[in-house]
């Protein structure tokens, strides 16, 4: 079994293209590891790979959860173990890619063992966090400090997940963290972070921004706000879907909810380059933007993995 390779690094910052190369290189086949990308209602909003692009190497896992659905880390690892072991009996390497830091630590750590969250909870959870965003978070960092340091005070879902495991379990969901064994055993897997200057990522979001809107993102945001999901749900949340549905709304002009988008995606990218640095610390890291350099650095130390 040759290992598999795990490629994480903030949006924009070029783990598609990387992908594709190695893939190519190496005989795989891409799996992918980003959460908003697995929802088939958002294309072009979350930069899904294109159809060139998924014709010059296999593709697992993209689009194919719908909207009105809640995709998560568990499911999602049992897809993509499920996946990986087809790839290893076809001699074929998996090259895992994606931003969603805890996707990726869900194979080479565990997936924690959360009991299952009753409803009261989670509706008291979103409650707070729908009507005092700055209280809901500050009554997280009183009793999980942990987990409100690794997230944005502004981030209302992640502060709601954290609160309804409290209010369920009576427990920090930090002291979940690290209980369960990883899925991918020691040497069958080799992960690298790419991580470009930050001046230079915030660029390519803008730009990426931009051509989403020449590309058809006002239109896709519009088809999925038409079907009137819970705002809540993971799929609405996605960079640009806020933002456009104020639009629709009346709530907010285009050119604000475009900027919004902007902001929204830079504030992510930097909240994911810090997950990096917190919790990838042992994941060499690429710093280089050449394409060539970045798919002979992976080669050699995935060449080296397997002695």
């Amino acid at each position: 079994m040759r290992p598999a390779i795990l490629i994480h690094g903030p949006t924009a910052s070029g783990k598609t293209k990387l992908a594709i190369s190695l893939a190519r290189k190496h005989g795989g086949e891409i799996i992918n590891a980003d959460a908003m990308q697995c929802y088939r209602d958002l294309d072009v909003l979350t930069a899904r790979p294109d159809a060139e692009e998924q014709a010059a190497a296999p593709h697992h896992l993209f689009g194919h959860v719908d909207a009105a659905g809640r995709y998560s880390a568990g499911l999602w690892a049992k897809d993509a173990m499920a996946k990986i072991a087809e790839l290893n009996a076809a001699d074929k390497v998996p090259v895992l890619v994606g931003g969603t830091g805890l996707y990726l630590m869900a194979l080479t750590e565990g997936l924690s063992d959360i009991p299952p969250i009753p409803d009261k909870h989670r509706d008291k959870a979103r409650h707070m966090a729908e009507t005092d965003q700055p209280a809901a978070f500050a009554h997280l960092a009183t009793h999980d400090p942990v987990v409100a340091g690794r997230i944005d005070a502004n981030d209302r879902q992640r502060t709601a997940r954290a609160l309804e495991v409290f209010f369920a379990t009576g427990k920090p969901l930090s002291s979940f963290h690290g209980q369960a064994a990883p899925l991918l055993a020691p040497g069958a897997w080799v992960g690298v972070t790419i991580t470009p200057p930050r001046d230079t990522l915030y660029e390519r979001i803008n730009t990426r921004v931009d051509l989403m809107m020449k590309h058809g993102a006002l239109d896709e945001a519009r088809r999925l706000w038409e079907r009137k999901l819970d705002e809540a749900l993971p799929a609405m949340r996605a960079h640009g879907m806020p933002g456009f549905s104020d639009y629709f709304a009346g709530r907010m002009s285009l050119a604000d909810a475009v900027d919004r988008c902007k902001r929204d995606t830079r504030r992510y990218a930097k909240r994911q380059m810090t997950w990096i640095a917190h919790q990838f610390t042992l994941w060499p890291r690429i710093p280089s933007e050449a394409p060539d350099v970045r798919t002979r650095v992976v080669s050699d130390i995935w060449a080296e993995a397997q002695g």
